[in-house]
C-alpha cells in the first residue's frame, strides 16, 4: 500500500527543532485525518500535531524527549487511497500574484535600441514585461528613477559602472559635451552635496555565512550558558587610585634586568592572594547537586586568556606562594602555552578563582561571567588618568575601576563589597603588597 511521509512542518519563526513531548498514537495503530497524534514542545510552546491523512502508522520519529529538526520525518502512514504527493515548493511570484520567468531581449530589439541612440558605447536594455500581469500607468509627471533615466544619457561603460557603483543617476551630471565623462562626474561629486547628493558608505553588502559551532567554541558556549543559567549572578564595582602603584611599577620595570616586564596583572594577583584568608567563601567552589561549598585553602588562579580559538582559562597553581616577579613569568609561561594550543589539560582546570582583564581595551566596568564552579571572577578595567581632589587641591591621578562578579547563593553583597575594599587599601598602598 502507498505511504505518506509527514514531516514536522515550521512551526514558529527561528525555530530549528521541537521535542517530542507525548505521542497520541504507535506503530499499527489506525490514524484518521486530522487526528491529533503527538505534541511537540519549543522554546516558546507546545503544539498539537494532527495526521494530514488517513491509515496506518508504520513510522514514528523516536521516543519521548527526541528532538525532531523542522523538515523531518515525523510519521509515516500508509494510507488507504493513492499515494499522497508531498506538496512542491511553490514558484516565485511577482507583487501582481504571476509566475515570472526571465524573457530574453531579442536581437531586433536591442537593434531598434542602437537606433534610437547613434553613438551610445553602452546602452542599459529596458526590463521585459510580466507577460499576464497588469501594471499601471505611471502619471506623465512622476520622478523617473534613476535607472530609467541614466538610459538616455550618452556615457562610456566605465562611466556608466562608477556611476552605478556611487549611486549617482547620470540624468543628474551636467556633461560639457555630447556625452557624461569622468570630469563632468568629478565635478558632480565635487559640487552635488549642495543639491541633495550624499555618497554611499564605502562598505559593501556581503553574503550571510553560516557557521557551525563545534570545537572549542560549542565548549565555550555550553560553558557559559551553564554558568548564567545556574548561577545567579551580581556585580560590585570599585574605583581604585593607582597612581602610586604605577609609580612603583616604572620603578620595578627600569631596574627588572633580565626580569620579566611586570603589568599590572602580577600586583592584583598579590593582593588578591593576600587578602583571600579573610574571605575564605570567595574562594570556593559550589557544588550545586549536593548542595556543598567547598572553601579552598590554596589559591589556584584562573586566567582568562584570549586565544584564536577562544577563550581559554590556564590555570595559575599555588598563586599564594609566589612574587611578583614569580608571577609575571608564569602567566606570559601559561598565556602563550594556550595561544598557541600547547596548553595541557592540567594546565586548563582545576581553578579556584578567576581573574580576567582585557588590558588597553578594558573600558569602563565589566560584568564577567563566573566560571562554574567557582563562586567569584575578578575583572581589572583600563587605567585613566583624570583630575582628582586632594584637600584643596586638584591633581592628577590614575584611577582604575575593578569588577567583581559573584555567586548569590553563596556570597552576599556586603561580603563582595567588603573584599573589594581590602583589595583597594593593597592597591592604592603599594607598600603593603610587600609588608610582612
Amino acid at each position: 500500500m502507498p505511504r505518506f511521509t509527514f514531516r514536522l512542518p515550521d512551526i514558529g519563526e527561528g525555530i530549528a527543532e521541537a521535542e517530542v513531548v507525548a505521542w497520541h498514537v504507535k506503530v499499527g495503530d489506525r490514524v484518521e485525518e486530522d487526528q491529533q497524534v503527538a505534541d511537540m514542545m519549543t522554546d516558546k510552546a507546545t503544539v498539537e500535531m494532527e495526521s494530514p491523512v488517513s491509515g496506518t502508522v508504520v513510522e514514528l520519529a523516536g521516543e519521548v524527549g527526541d528532538l525532531v529538526p523542522i523538515g523531518s520525518a515525523l510519521m509515516v502512514v500508509e494510507t488507504d487511497g493513492e499515494v499522497a504527493v508531498e506538496p512542491e515548493p511553490e514558484a516565485t511570484v511577482d507583487a501582481a500574484g504571476m509566475a515570472v520567468e526571465p524573457v530574453p531581449v531579442s536581437e531586433a530589439v536591442e537593434e531598434q535600441i542602437e537606433a534610437e541612440n547613434p553613438g551610445v558605447e553602452e546602452v542599459v536594455a529596458p526590463s521585459p514585461a510580466v507577460h499576464s500581469a497588469p501594471v499601471a500607468e505611471q502619471p506623465s509627471d512622476a520622478p523617473a528613477t534613476m535607472g530609467e533615466t541614466d538610459r538616455a544619457v550618452l556615457a562610456s561603460p566605465a562611466v556608466r559602472q562608477r556611476a552605478k557603483d556611487l549611486g549617482v543617476d547620470l540624468a543628474q551630471v551636467k556633461a560639457d559635451g555630447d556625452r557624461v565623462r569622468h570630469a563632468d562626474l568629478d565635478a558632480f561629486l565635487r559640487y552635488g552635496s549642495g543639491q541633495g547628493y550624499h555618497a554611499p558608505h564605502a562598505s559593501r553588502a556581503r553574503e550571510d555565512v553560516p557557521v557551525k559551532v563545534i570545537g572549542m567554541r560549542r565548549r565555550i558556549a555550553e560553558n557559559m550558558a551553564a554558568s548564567k543559567r545556574a548561577i545567579p549572578h551580581f556585580t560590585y564595582v570599585d574605583e581604585i587610585d593607582v597612581t602610586a602603584l604605577e609609580a612603583m611599577r616604572a620603578d620595578l620595570n627600569a631596574n627588572r634586568g633580565a626580569r620579566p616586564k611586570l603589568t599590572m596583572l602580577p600586583f592584583l594577583i598579590v593582593a588578591i592572594c593576600r587578602t583571600l584568608p579573610d574571605f575564605p567563601l570567595l574562594n570556593a567552589h559550589y557544588d550545586d547537586e549536593a548542595g556543598v561549598v567547598t572553601r579552598h585553602g590554596r589559591v589556584h588562579m584562573g586566567m582568562a586568556t584570549q586565544t584564536d580559538a577562544g577563550l581559554m582559562v590556564p590555570v595559575l597553581r599555588d598563586a599564594q606562594d609566589k612574587n611578583v616577579w614569580q608571577l609575571a613569568s608564569e602567566i606570559t609561561r601559561l598565556a602563550d602555552a594556550a595561544r598557541t594550543g600547547k596548553a595541557k589539560s592540567e594546565q586548563l582546570s582545576g581553578s579556584t578563582i578567576t581573574v580576567t582583564s582585557l588590558g588597553p581595551l578594558g573600558g569602563i566596568a565589566t560584568t564577567p561571567v563566573i566560571n562554574k564552579p567557582e563562586v567569584a571572577i575578578i575583572g581589572p578595567n583600563k587605567i585613566v588618568e583624570r583630575p582628582v581632589f586632594l584637600g584643596e587641591d586638584i591633581v592628577r591621578a590614575k584611577l582604575m575601576n575593578l569588577s567583581i562578579s559573584c555567586d548569590h547563593r553563596v556570597v552576599d553583597g556586603w561580603d563582595a563589597a567588603s573584599y573589594v575594599q581590602a583589595v583597594k587599601k593593597l592597591l592604592e598602598t603599594p607598600a603593603l603588597l610587600f609588608a610582612a
